[in-house]
């Protein structure tokens, strides 16, 4: 799985990918959650049960439109053709978005878009994670997504390429 600092520049790189693709469609989107915070501050969270250890990467505005957005970067499986979330994130999500009125999305890397909502009811309790804290997760079939376009919106063709492209 690689260590913390692996892990995190992955998950930073699908972050920018994801809020480059959403800037193109006229999103404004700033980053959020557990990113902005300093490592001690992350480090003292993950050792509560807070739901704000969940909170989503990213938060987006188009027009009156507000979106939290949870990037998932290498939670699909090339073998089993299935996403994964954590089960106490779906869970934390859920209460934030009966807490705010804000929808949340996870994006995974081939940009399926999915709701808490939709992994819950659509998803199957897998095993438990062998590697990291042994945290139970939902899977969800990969044809289960909606498409990036469908939920954001269309490209802007005048939307400027950047190098996260």
């Amino acid at each position: 799985m690689g260590s913390f600092q692996q892990r995190k520049a992955i998950g930073d790189e699908h972050e920018a990918y994801v809020s480059n693709r959403l800037i193109r469609r006229g999103w404004d989107v700033s980053q959020w959650g557990q990113g902005t915070l300093t490592g001690n501050v992350r480090r003292v969270l993950r050792s509560t049960d807070s739901s704000i250890r969940w909170m989503p990467d990213l938060i987006a505005a188009r027009g009156d439109v507000l979106a939290l957005i949870d990037c998932k970067s290498r939670m699909t499986s090339t073998t089993t053709n299935r996403h994964a979330v954590e089960r106490a994130a779906v869970r934390a999500h859920l209460q934030l978005t009966a807490w705010t009125y804000l929808p949340v999305y996870y994006v995974f890397d081939n940009l399926d878009v999915l709701t808490p909502h939709d992994i819950l009811t659509e998803g199957r309790t897998g095993p438990r994670s062998q590697a990291g804290s042994g945290s139970a997760y939902y899977l969800v079939g990969v044809g289960t997504g909606r498409s990036f376009d469908t939920v954001f919106g269309p490209l802007h063709h005048h939307a400027p390429l950047s190098s996260a492209a």
